[in-house]
C-alpha cells in the first residue's frame, strides 16, 4: 500500500511538472497562427506599393504617376499614421508567431529528450528556463528592426551595457552559475525533500536565478548561490523514530520478548522494517524503549505518528502500562 501511494504521488507530481503548453499561450498562438496565415493570403492586398491592389492606399494621392506615393487618405493625419503601421504590425506578428512556434516546438522535444524521471524535470526545466530568456531576447530584437530601429548597434551597445551592469550585478551572475551547478552536479532535483537552514521543504522549481521549496502550504524562494549546507532526505529513505516508556515495575526481559514476538505482525500505512532499538534512557518515572521504521521523507511526521499508535496498541493488549509522571518523596 505505502510503495503504491508512494508511486502515485511521484506520479503525479511529475505530470504536475511536465504539463505543456498553458492553455493562454495555446490560444495566444492559436490567434497569432490565424492571422500570419491569413497576412500570407492577402500579401499583396497588406504590403504591395500599387494602390490599385492595396487596401490602405487611395489611388488619388499618387504623384507623378508613381505608385509607390500613395498614401492613406482617411481626413485624418493620425488615422493615416495609424494605418500605414499596420503592415509593420503584421509583420511583427508574423515573425513572432515562427519564433514562438520553433521555441514551443524545442520545448516539447527537450520535455521528451529528458524523460519524465525527477532527473529530467529538473534539467528540461532548467533548459526551457533558458529557451525562454532567449526567445524574449530575439522577440525584441526581431520587433525593433521590423520599426526601422538598427539592431546591430542595439545589440553592440547591449554588449557594452551587459558588461557594465554585469560588474554592478555578480550577485545574479553567482545565482546564474550555482543554479547550472546544482542541475549538473545532480546534488537535489524536482520533487526532493531537502533542508536549507531551518527550512525543510520539497523542491518545487529549480530556475535559472531562484530554487523553491514548498511546506505545509508555504513556499520559499531561495537565491541559488545562497544555497549552503543543503541536506537532501531523499538519497537514501528516512527514518522516523518513537520514544515510549514503560514503567519500572515491569520486567525488562519480558517487556522484550513481548515486542520481539509482536513487533513483526505490525503494519504501517506510510512506514515498513519496524525495528526496536532498544533502551534509550532511564527517565525519571519509567525506561524509555526506543523504535523505528523507514519512511519517506514527505511522510517522516505521519509515519512516526502512525508507530506511536502502534506500539501503545501492542502495549495496552499485553498489559504493559506507561506510567504516569510521579514524585516519590522520603522523610528523613
Amino acid at each position: 500500500m505505502a510503495k503504491q501511494k508512494e508511486k502515485v504521488g511521484v506520479k503525479e507530481t511529475l505530470t504536475r511538472k511536465m504539463k505543456a503548453i498553458s492553455p493562454v499561450k495555446l490560444i495566444v498562438l492559436g490567434v497569432m497562427i490565424v492571422i500570419t496565415v491569413l497576412s500570407y493570403v492577402f500579401y499583396a492586398n497588406l504590403f504591395s506599393t500599387d494602390p490599385k491592389v492595396n487596401w490602405f492606399l487611395d489611388p488619388s494621392t499618387v504623384q507623378d504617376g508613381d505608385p509607390s506615393t500613395a498614401t492613406p487618405n482617411t481626413g485624418s493625419l493620425f488615422l493615416d499614421n495609424l494605418i500605414l503601421i499596420v503592415p509593420k504590425l503584421i509583420k511583427c506578428i508574423q515573425a513572432v508567431t515562427i519564433i514562438l512556434i520553433i521555441e514551443t516546438i524545442v520545448s516539447l522535444i527537450v520535455r521528451k529528450a529528458f524523460g519524465k524521471t525527477q532527473r529530467g524535470v529538473t534539467v528540461s526545466s532548467l533548459i526551457r528556463s533558458l529557451i525562454s530568456w532567449v526567445t524574449a531576447v530575439i522577440v525584441i530584437i526581431v520587433v525593433l528592426s521590423n520599426f526601422g530601429v538598427d539592431t546591430t548597434a542595439l545589440i553592440t551597445g547591449a554588449g557594452v551595457l551587459t558588461l557594465i551592469v554585469g560588474l554592478g550585478m555578480q550577485s545574479l551572475i553567482a545565482d546564474i552559475v550555482a543554479g547550472l551547478f546544482i542541475v549538473f552536479e545532480n546534488e537535489f532535483n524536482v520533487g526532493d525533500w531537502v533542508t536549507v537552514g531551518d527550512f525543510r521543504g520539497e523542491v518545487v522549481s529549480i530556475g535559472v536565478r531562484t530554487t523553491k521549496l514548498k511546506a505545509a502550504g508555504n513556499v520559499k524562494i531561495i537565491n541559488n548561490s545562497d544555497l549552503r549546507g543543503v541536506i537532501n532526505h531523499d538519497t537514501d529513505k528516512s527514518v522516523a523514530k518513537t520514544l515510549i516508556d514503560v514503567e519500572y515495575g515491569a520486567k525488562l526481559p519480558e517487556v522484550e520478548k513481548i515486542i520481539k514476538k509482536n513487533l513483526p505482525k505490525l503494519t504501517l500505512e506510510h512506514a515498513t522494517d519496524i525495528s526496536y532499538d532498544g533502551v534509550a534512557s532511564l527517565g525519571a518515572s519509567g525506561v524509555t524503549l526506543q523504535f523505528t521504521c523507514q519512511c519517506k521523507e514527505a511522510d517522516i511526521f505521519t509515519a512516526g505518528r502512525e508507530l506511536n499508535a502502534a506500539v501503545k496498541n501492542m502495549f495496552d493488549a499485553h498489559g504493559i502500562d506507561i506510567p504516569f509522571p510521579q514524585v516519590v518523596v522520603h522523610k528523613g
